[in-house]
């Protein structure tokens, strides 16, 4: 049966209140229907395990605690089986630093231990996660149960303004915010696509995976998985909120209804699943290596140097200056420079992020990251910082996308500017409400 729709016929639909492509589906299975009733000769209906599972799944009420139960299940098992792969890479990288620092030229072995191996070497130990994290997904990609999901989420993403093909874009996201950006796309309507493109990077992508797992880990330690889970949640509440508020201001386009397949269940094989675990986790260590070490080496210069030259104290040094020229703005949120600074080269991508703090306090002689952060901001900024990685400025790459995918500049510093108002707003709101809890 043809897909093509007469635009005179579609354009009389839309004007009388029909969707087209309810319409054609309507009329396909009509054919469908009328062509299984000559040939097919139903017996007694037998419950397969399909059926049972679908029952379930996609339960009116049943559907969502099911998913947000998942996703839960999903990043708890990210982090607990994680933690001693982070750690024998963090012991290995802290053997080879101790050789590296015994070498006789100074300045030298002060790149080699704090900048390359405090940068690179510490953004390395979140790997794990990150490939835990995309085997997971892999997992329930490939039994049938992610377009379940997308299945239950569209009711509720329809009344908070949101196509509820958006799912999809949303939900690749959690990988990486230009593949997000570049699947919205497939959404029908420019009111629905803008705002898919607009709102993506609101996921957690995975390079903000390690800001997580290490202000959790310090933080938090007993509830960690938890707190990352959170802020998967926080990522998804925040994006259906802001869309509505687009949808009530900038777009009043009404959205479309989904029409998709779902997928049969299927057991996922271990080949096919660790086969996607690295292809995925692959690609995030190129386009991460791509600029990781070139980081690290720029990150110690502006740590190591100041305006008096090589072995100035880190507090006077260009990394300092650059860090202490926009604390007051802040203050309110409790960043130290330090923070400030990370953020800042946050921007180039998120993992960018702890490679400056690690990299900040190794040259200024802390002996781990861990007793730093705990040493200059409490829990409640902690969880502040993470709010503020979460809902800030894309990453550079992601900002290239915005800008092809909307072909316009305003609305690709729109799309900036109201990130940076909305994670300082929220952050703020994490500082006052946390006033009332820790005294």
């Amino acid at each position: 049966m043809s897909e093509q729709q007469d635009p005179e016929l579609e354009e009389e639909s839309e004007q009388k209140g029909f969707d087209p492509q309810l319409v054609l589906a309507d009329e396909r299975y009509a054919v469908i229907g009328s062509i299984l009733c000559e040939v097919y000769e139903p017996g007694d209906h037998k419950w397969v395990l399909s059926d049972m599972l679908d029952r379930v799944l996609l339960h009116k009420y049943l559907g969502l605690p099911i998913f947000i139960v998942t996703m839960w299940a999903m990043f708890h098992f990210t982090f607990e089986i994680s933690l001693v792969f982070m750690e024998m890479i963090t012991q290995f990288f802290a053997w080879v630093g101790s050789y590296s620092s015994q070498i006789p030229i100074p300045w030298f072995a002060s790149l080699l231990t704090n900048g390359v191996l405090s940068g690179v070497g510490f953004i390395l130990t979140f790997v794990p996660p990150i490939f835990f994290l995309y085997l997971a997904i892999s997992v329930l990609e490939d039994t049938g149960y992610l377009s379940r999901a997308a299945f239950v989420m569209d009711r509720f993403m329809m009344k908070m303004g949101l196509h509820g093909r958006s799912f999809i874009p949303l939900l690749l996201g959690f990988g990486c915010s230009v593949a997000a950006v570049m699947a919205a796309r497939t959404v029908d309507g420019e009111s629905n696509r803008l705002t898919t493109v607009l709102v993506s990077p609101l996921m957690s992508c995975a390079g903000r995976l390690p800001v997580y797992i290490l202000i959790a880990g310090v933080f938090f330690p007993q509830i960690a998985g938890t707190i990352v889970f959170f802020m998967y949640i926080l990522g998804i509440v925040m994006a259906i909120v802001v869309s509505l508020i687009f949808k009530k201001t900038l777009f009043r386009e009404e959205s479309s209804s989904l029409l998709m397949e779902l997928s049969q269940y299927q057991i996922p094989t271990v080949h096919g699943s660790f086969r996607h675990m690295w292809d995925r986790g692959l690609m995030f260590l190129k386009t991460a290596g791509s600029y990781l070490l070139v980081g690290s080496i720029v990150m110690w210069f502006l740590s190591s140097f100041g305006l008096g030259g090589y072995g100035i104290p880190v507090d006077e040094s260009f990394a300092s200056i650059l860090g202490k020229l926009f604390e007051p703005i802040f203050t309110p949120l409790g960043f130290t420079w330090q923070i400030v600074t990370a953020l800042i080269f946050g921007f180039i991508a998120k993992e960018a992020v702890i490679q400056t703090l690690a990299i900040i306090y190794a040259v200024g002689g802390t002996a781990t990251l861990a007793a730093a952060l705990t040493a200059s901001i409490s829990p409640v900024s902690a969880f502040a910082m993470m709010v503020f990685v979460l809902l800030y400025v894309p990453c550079l790459a992601t900002v290239g996308a915005i800008r092809k995918e909307t072909g316009s500049w305003k609305w690709t510093a729109f799309s900036i500017i109201y990130q940076l108002i909305l994670a300082y707003s929220v952050a703020l709101c994490v500082i006052f409400i946390g006033g009332f809890f820790i005294v």
